[in-house]
């Protein structure tokens, strides 16, 4: 059913909580999987194009070595971060799925309730408005229950 599957990464616990979806989907179907880390960017003031992590280094390391152990398991996997500074990172990951064809996205959501999600202006949450594709959203778990 899916030939390019995106796995969108910021190197969080809620974006590896997505990756066994996007992993599994991508194996089922022989989907190529396209590892997407976008560098976030500061875009105004005297702090303009840095990025808004300080780890940011760490954080790619660790995006590589993802996609690495993903390619000797024996995906077909491509690795792709963004480092331009583009209007927000849901119409950066739009660009690449248009950009690469995906039939698919797939992403982790920290769970914010809708009132956060709009004050916070949640990643996820823009992605299904701009997405050229279907997006899968993996939930936070919560810790008390283990349940979305």
């Amino acid at each position: 059913m899916f030939k390019t599957i995106i796995w969108a990464t910021d190197g969080s616990d809620h974006a590896d909580r997505a990756l066994p979806y996007a992993k599994g989907l991508a194996q089922e179907d022989g989907a190529t999987l396209v590892v997407l880390h976008i560098v976030q960017r500061i875009a105004s003031g005297r702090s303009m194009g840095l990025t808004l992590n300080a780890d940011e280094d760490e954080l790619k390391a660790k995006v590589k070595n993802v996609a690495t152990g993903l390619a000797d398991e024996g995906l077909n996997v491509s690795l792709k971060i963004v480092t331009e500074l583009g209007s927000h990172p849901a119409h950066d990951i739009a660009d690449v799925a248009v950009d690469v064809g995906a039939d698919l996205i797939v992403a982790g959501t920290r769970g914010h309730t809708a009132i956060g999600g709009l004050l916070l202006g949640s990643v996820a949450q823009r992605l299904l408005g701009v997405a050229p594709c279907p997006v899968l959203v993996v939930p936070a778990v919560k810790a008390a229950g283990g349940k979305p």
